[in-house]
């Protein structure tokens, strides 16, 4: 319902597309319509601008700083500076209420005040920062202000002369824990009963005001006030006044900044209706208005005050009376500086006397009044404000075992778990009673908020989103920016040393946040900057020219889902290791929808978190055409601009011998895409093979039968031929993704024959790990249980865990062989290079083998050769020149190739021309003897120096078009990597990859 703005029975592009929106809204509705008759019992309270902001933020605005520290403000500062820092404050509140605004009018603010704007603005991890350090704050707030109500008390009690203990600390102790109840028991009653009750104390701080105004156009009742430094409003005084007068106070030699910092926590009250957003009628027009207006008449108020104490009161007096009566007669000006002339030992006046403001009141108790109403609603501001950010906090689970805290109880949701929680808190501060050192602290608590509050807006701005569209227009990215570096300043100013230990706490519980990956998806205008800085990025790198000293493989790994085939991606890992371009690309057979596609992709990704491998993946389908078209598709679209994959990485196929010949065809085409689109080609073999779909449970299923259409079954199906990218596995009533094939390759062992239908031959243990076996294994591989199960769901075996977890062990010690056959660029060379820096080959070293021009040039060779390695700065043990390698073969091996090659011979002399490809005839044989011979040589070779080697680098023999079938050729690959260690073989394209050059 667009008018409305109703969207729960809203159907999917698919649904509508494929017009099975009715009976799935039919569905919608019903659910829809149980789900909205579901709600708590009791009267749900929501509070408009009024009550619910403008009140609040008044009652903490109009703090105890009004009647205690304005006064010596003027008297430090005097009128014209004291204006000065009480504008300076409020213009740093006003860019914050104006960022404040923006974010809150940027859609829908739920419960969390505060945390809520900053954690969806941001992100998780600023949001879960000052969220914990606000409710923190907020909890020892509570017991501060209590603190302070009580030391009213006390002076209250000293002026009759009596005590309720001592006193003194004990006195604190009684009084605020019988506070602290009251506020909890009033918290529990009610938000309603918590509004009157600061409704009752506006009233009261209301009074208490207007007594201050009236009692200033009173003027003095008595001498004993025009002693004490009531003079009634008078132009002499206003002129003594107007100056600055600094001086040395409480072990500070004060300045206008030092002044700043003591007088701007009085104007800090402005997210106290923000904090309540969950209690708000309209959040979005509650927060900005209600905001906007105390700040505005708290400014005109303190503006106003400052005026008249400055034009109503002494800097300095005596409190002498007999001076006055003693004075009376002459003039006004000389009377005043004779109460000043105390030489700093002057007891009231504005420098000296915190009750200043109770001397030129009409009736000095209501002063008190207004100090305990302002105490006490502060008060409750924080004890009912905490609870609420903890309790969206504990919802959004940023932190682990706080969840405890997120339930709410009743129509209204109240965080009672947390009103207790707040009230612990405050009450063992209560007990310590002395809270003046951490209260600088708490201020940058707040100060680090409102300056994060400044920045999302800023940084929601320059992202350029189009989701950042606030309905509050009176805001500007650089006053957010001035804001927040405003905000630092007087973090500074109040305590360097607590800004400081401000800024190491939300450094760490970012950083905290960051580590645990929270699974949140906010929107915030962090993903939206790392979505501009990927496209400039992108964009900026399409114009820097390529140059080989900034080479890099970046890496197309035929792999289908990452799941099926974990060696590869691990092997393909270590290449890149997040500093190069990762993708794998998977095939699908049959069309699906997008959704089918999305959750594929999901899953991948899960995968790679999980693994913790920085990898993109690529997805083609069949439907415009066969597998090999699909295959290179992918080899030509994948990647953006310049971060394109310029290698492409496959598995061995061991099955070939035994295969489809359609399968070994579309193998061999796959090498000729590769070249075709000028990548590199390289080809890993394992002795036990890459594929262990058969053998690991898929712990991510991808329900395409949910997903996709009825018929999605008919047309998936599961790869048992090992020649597919992609394979779905059918089950009764279920059909799941299982088992992609990332290279139309299906693994054999050691020996290279595949099991019947071409999968992999998996190792035959594959029964679970008994205890005793299971002690055996390492911390890691304890660690990478977790994540490989069989198929039944139960551990796996060491000696599969083993294979399965090659590329992710440290390799032993011993040696990787390079055999540098032919000048493909240098990548034969460059990637073992990067291996060898790698911690799982830590204790392997190179070896490089090479082929001589001429036997006897063998010496010269083997120099050029080291001298080459040298410039280009390739570390390797040992070198060594291969003279004879077009020596004849030993028969043993000719017969080990026809061999291989017995079942691709042809029976009949008669075979259409059309359909010789699919045989190795004899006239192929004779045309190329001397490259097959060269690999049976190559082949005797390896088994002498290289059969007991941790790993074999080689370069890949050229396929050249209409010169090798694909039977030949994989029996040369064969040859070379039969019976061997982990085994690359790959072949640059021809382009440059290392250089001496500086």
């Amino acid at each position: 319902d667009i008018i409305q703005g109703k969207h729960a029975c809203r159907p999917t592009l698919e649904e509508l597309h494929e017009a099975r929106f009715l009976e799935k809204a039919k569905r919608r509705q019903s659910t829809y319509s149980i789900l909205s008759r579901e709600h708590k019992k009791g009267k749900v309270i929501k509070f408009g601008w009024l009550e619910g902001v403008y009140m609040r933020c008044l009652l903490n605005i109009w703090g105890v700083m009004l009647f205690l520290r304005l006064s010596w403000v003027i008297g430090q500062a005097g009128i014209g500076w004291g204006i000065a820092v009480i504008c300076l404050a409020n213009i740093v509140t006003l860019f914050t209420t104006l960022s404040m605004s923006a974010v809150s009018t940027n859609g829908l603010i739920e419960g969390g005040g505060i945390y809520y704007m900053i954690s969806r603005s941001l992100g998780p991890e600023f949001g879960g920062a000052i969220g914990l350090m606000f409710t923190l704050a907020n909890s020892v707030a509570v017991s501060m202000y209590i603190v302070g109500f009580c030391e009213s008390i006390q002076d209250v009690l000293r002026m009759f002369g009596t005590s309720i203990i001592d006193n003194s600390t004990n006195d604190i102790r009684l009084i605020g824990s019988v506070t602290l109840i009251g506020i909890l028991v009033l918290a529990f009653v009610g938000m309603d009963w918590v509004t009157r009750t600061q409704m009752c104390l506006l009233v009261v701080l209301l009074f208490s005001q207007i007594d201050f105004v009236i009692g200033t156009i009173l003027g003095p009742k008595n001498n004993v006030e025009i002693a004490k430094g009531f003079t009634g409003y008078h132009l002499e005084v206003f002129k003594q006044n107007l100056q600055a007068d600094y001086r040395y106070f409480e072990g500070v030699d004060h300045d206008f900044f030092s002044v700043f910092s003591v007088f701007f926590p009085a104007v800090t009250g402005i997210v106290a209706g923000a904090n309540l957003s969950g209690d708000l009628k309209d959040p979005s027009s509650a927060i900005p208005k209600g905001t906007l207006l105390a700040i505005g008449t708290t400014f005109l108020s303190y503006i106003a005050y400052a005026i008249m104490m400055g034009g109503c009161m002494l800097r300095d007096a005596v409190g002498n009376v007999t001076l006055v009566m003693e004075s009376e007669g002459l003039p006004r000006a000389e009377l005043y500086e004779q109460l000043g002339d105390c030489n700093g030992t002057c007891r009231y006046g504005l420098h000296n006397d915190n009750q200043a403001m109770e001397l030129a009141s009409v009736w000095g108790p209501l002063i008190y009044g207004g100090c305990f109403a302002a105490t006490l609603s502060s008060a409750i501001a924080s004890l009912v404000g905490a609870p609420r950010v903890l309790q969206a906090l504990a919802k959004d689970k940023l932190y682990p075992n706080i969840e405890f805290f997120a339930k709410g109880y009743g129509a209204n949701n109240d965080p009672a778990r947390g009103y207790i929680l707040v009230s612990c808190i405050a009450f063992g501060c209560i007990l310590i009673a002395q809270l003046n050192a951490i209260a600088p602290l708490l201020s940058n608590f707040f100060l680090a908020a409102y300056a994060l509050i400044n920045f999302s807006v800023f940084h929601a701005s320059i992202s350029k989103c189009p989701g950042w569209r606030p309905a509050f227009k009176y805001y500007n990215a650089w006053v957010s920016l001035v804001g927040t570096l405003l905000c630092i300043a007087v973090m500074f100013l109040i305590s360097w040393w607590t800004a400081l230990v401000t800024f190491f706490v939300v450094i760490t519980l970012y950083l905290y946040v960051s580590y645990r990956k929270p699974e949140v998806n906010w929107g915030s205008s962090t993903q939206a900057q790392a979505y501009n800085f990927a496209l400039k990025s992108a964009l900026d790198l399409n114009r820097v020219q390529e140059h080989v000293k900034n080479y890099r493989p970046q890496l197309l790994v035929l792999s289908g889902l990452p799941s099926s085939r974990p060696p590869l991606i691990d092997f393909a890992h270590l290449i890149t290791k997040g500093n190069s371009l990762l993708m794998c690309g998977h095939v699908m057979k049959g069309t699906h929808s997008q959704r089918v596609y999305e959750a594929i992709s999901q899953k991948a990704y899960r995968w790679f978190d999980q693994h913790r491998i920085k990898a993109f993946i690529s997805i083609a389908d069949e439907a415009s055409g066969s597998f090999e078209t699909a295959a290179q598709s992918l080899m030509q679209i994948a990647g953006l601009g310049k971060l394109r994959p310029n290698t492409v990485l496959m598995g061995y196929k061991s099955d070939w011998q035994t295969c489809p010949r359609e399968e070994l065809d579309q193998y061999f085409s796959l090498i000729h895409s590769a070249l075709d689109n000028y990548l590199a080609v390289a080809i890993l073999r394992m002795p036990y093979g890459l594929d262990y779909s058969s053998v690991l449970q898929d712990k991510d299923v991808v329900m395409v039968s949910s997903l996709d259409k009825k018929d999605a079954e008919d047309k998936i199906r599961r790869n048992q031929s090992g020649a597919q990218l992609c394979g779905i596995e059918e089950n009764p009533g279920l059909t799941t993704e299982t088992s992609p094939d990332g290279d139309t390759e299906g693994d054999g062992d050691g020996d290279g024959e595949g099991s019947a239908d071409g999968d992999v031959e998996a190792p035959a243990d594959l029964s679970p790990v008994e205890p005793e076996a299971s002690e055996q294994v390492s911390g890691k591989v304890k660690l990478w249980a977790e994540l490989y199960m069989n198929v039944e769901g139960d551990p796996l075996s060491p000696a599969v865990m083993k294979e399965l977890t090659h590329f992710r062990r440290k390799q032993e010690k011993g040696f990787v062989d390079v055999w540098w056959l032919y000048d493909d660029g240098g990548l034969t060379l460059l990637i073992p290079h990067i291996l060898s820096t790698r911690s799982q080959f830590a204790d392997c070293k190179l070896r490089i083998f090479s082929l001589a021009n001429r036997k006897n040039q063998l010496d010269r060779d083997q120099r050029n050769l080291a001298a080459l390695l040298s410039k280009f700065r390739i570390d390797y043990s040992d070198l060594i020149v291969i003279p004879d390698v077009t020596k004849k073969a030993r028969e043993q091996t000719k017969k080990e190739f026809e061999k291989l090659i017995e079942n691709f011979r042809p029976h009949d002399e008669n075979i259409p021309e059309e359909e010789e490809k699919n045989y190795v005839m004899e006239s192929e044989l004779l045309v190329l003897a001397e490259k097959t011979n060269r690999h049976m040589r190559l082949r005797e070779l390896l088994m002498e120096y290289s059969r007991e080697s941790t790993f074999v680098v080689m370069t890949l023999p050229m396929p050249r078009k209409g010169t090798v079938s694909a039977p030949l050729y994989l029996a040369w690959l064969e040859l070379l990597t039969r019976d061997m260690p982990p085994y690359l073989i790959l072949r640059g394209n021809q382009t440059s990859v290392l250089t001496y050059y500086s």
